[in-house]
């Protein structure tokens, strides 16, 4: 155990984040470089080493929270990093971008600020490159069986890498011009800078995984005709297919799916382009939707110079503190105020759009909006509370509705489907084609980027196993596996 009065002795202290006139005029991350070493021995100290840690319920990937815990407490960084390796691949991923479900189900969560498990595994992690301690891992020996990974998102990466080191020969075949899948050009500079992602490419490079840019299979490649080149196949895909708001104006000008807009912003800061050709520069901007993703165009449209930033969600507005309907340790549905929020905006709740009204050129102007509530189960409008707000630049952050079907992978696999419309499969993430696999959203649905990195680890062992008719490959989750909600 770490320090058995640490959680006594210790309130919870967070990374310092940059001051919000300084942080929007660039797109560096929010955090203040090295501010969380001198706390984060403390932080760790708080944890309880509790008989039945229930953080581990709380992470897909059974991430040895306490072990390491105890590590960062004595900083005793090398042995830190080695158990935050066993469960996790890419921990500087999660680190920055999970939500982290472990906290809310964090023991001492029940009565007190829960422990910083976030802080704590992203300053371990970056301690360890820092200090050299993660090397490329190649295999002993090779199996002479190849996979093709489709998708070179966190699913897709975790699953090569897990092979890979298992001794198969891995290619990773991504439709962008870059590796990375949403981590490269849907999550913000601001949220992860993208050297995080380059050196663990580097990393895979080294140990033997094999990656394709540019190549989309389903359109650039048959997918049957893939099938026959690899002895096993990993679809990692993604849901891809953005949910729409079929409503009178939607074909204005100016109105754009949040991974049109978000990408376009990081190529900029990868050096594609001057100014993005989708920008907020100098116009009321309106975020449809109350997610993560929302929020992330937010903080972009922030950083381009916009005049007004309004969130919408039609939900109504959470409450600060648990209900009782959401106990612990489940993750509960709080108000949560992201460093893009702290930038400014407004965040409006409990409203519908309607309609959007253009100008005469067909650019979109206004947004107009209803608010709601709930009925007997049903949401319904309140009269009277017609009104419209200006909108020159509108972006739908409302979900995905699944893995792209459009491009013929799932036609020219022949793949089955669920009745959620994602990628049927068994037990061992098999589809209904023998030696194809799927990993992440594709077969889940949207979800986590914590989610995703279970999936890629435990379809991975599903592959070995059929290749080489055992594995030792750990697989932290099964594909029925749902979060710890109400």
């Amino acid at each position: 155990m770490a320090d058995p009065k640490g959680f006594l002795n210790h309130g919870r202290e967070v990374a310092e984040t940059r001051p919000v006139g300084e942080r929007v005029r660039d797109w560096n991350e929010v955090y203040v470089p090295g501010s969380l070493l001198p706390i984060i021995s403390k932080q760790a100290s708080r944890c309880m080493d509790c008989g039945i840690p229930f953080c581990h319920n709380g992470c897909p990937l059974g991430n040895l929270i306490p072990e390491w815990n105890d590590y960062a407490y004595r900083e005793d960084w090398s042995a830190a990093s080695e158990r935050l390796h066993a469960t996790n691949n890419f921990p500087e991923f999660t680190g920055r971008l999970c939500p982290a479900p472990c906290e809310s189900a964090c023991v001492l969560g029940i009565n007190q600020p829960a422990v910083t498990i976030k802080n704590v595994e992203v300053s371990i992690i970056d301690k360890a490159w820092d200090a050299g301690d993660v090397a490329p891992q190649a295999p002993e020996r090779l199996s002479g069986k190849t996979v093709a990974v489709i998708g070179s998102g966190p699913a897709g990466l975790a699953a090569a890498q897990q092979l890979t080191r298992a001794g198969h020969t891995v290619a990773v075949y991504e439709r962008a011009d870059r590796i990375g899948g949403l981590l490269r050009y849907g999550i913000p500079e601001f949220k992860m800078e993208k050297r995080h992602i380059n050196r663990r490419i580097e990393q895979m490079r080294a140990e033997g995984t094999k990656f394709r840019t540019e190549i989309e299979i389903g359109r650039d490649i048959d997918a049957a005709k893939l099938r026959k080149r690899y002895d096993a196949v990993v679809i990692a895909a993604g849901a891809t297919v953005s949910r729409d708001l079929p409503v009178p104006g939607r074909e204005l000008n100016g109105i754009h799916f949040a991974m049109e807009y978000l990408p376009l912003a990081n190529k900029v800061q990868e050096g594609d382009y001057v100014a993005p050709p989708i920008t907020a520069e100098g116009k009321h901007v309106v975020v449809i939707g109350g997610g993560d993703t929302g929020a992330d165009c937010v903080g972009t449209a922030h950083r381009q110079g916009a005049a007004s930033v309004t969130q919408l969600e039609i939900m109504p507005k959470p409450g600060e503190e648990r209900n009782a309907n959401q106990p612990w340790p489940t993750f509960p549905m709080l108000y949560k105020v992201t460093s893009a929020h702290e930038e400014g905006g407004e965040r409006v709740y409990s409203v519908s759009t309607t309609h959007f009204e253009g100008d005469e050129d067909g650019n979109v102007q206004f947004l107009h909006l209803v608010e709601v509530e709930f009925k007997d189960g049903k949401l319904e409008q309140k009269p009277g509370t017609e009104r419209r707000i200006p909108a020159q630049l509108v972006t739908l952050a409302m979900g995905f509705t699944g893995t792209d079907q459009e491009n013929g992978l799932v036609s020219q696999f022949g793949l089955e489907l669920d009745a959620r419309g994602n990628i049927a499969r068994d037990a061992d993430f098999a589809t209904n084609v023998p030696g194809v696999y799927v990993a992440g959203d594709a077969g889940r649905g949207q979800s986590l980027i914590v989610w995703a990195i279970a999936e890629g680890r435990s379809a991975a062992r599903g592959v070995d196993r059929y290749l080489t008719g055992a594995s030792d490959l750990p697989a932290p989750i099964r594909p029925t596996d749902r979060a710890l909600t109400v």
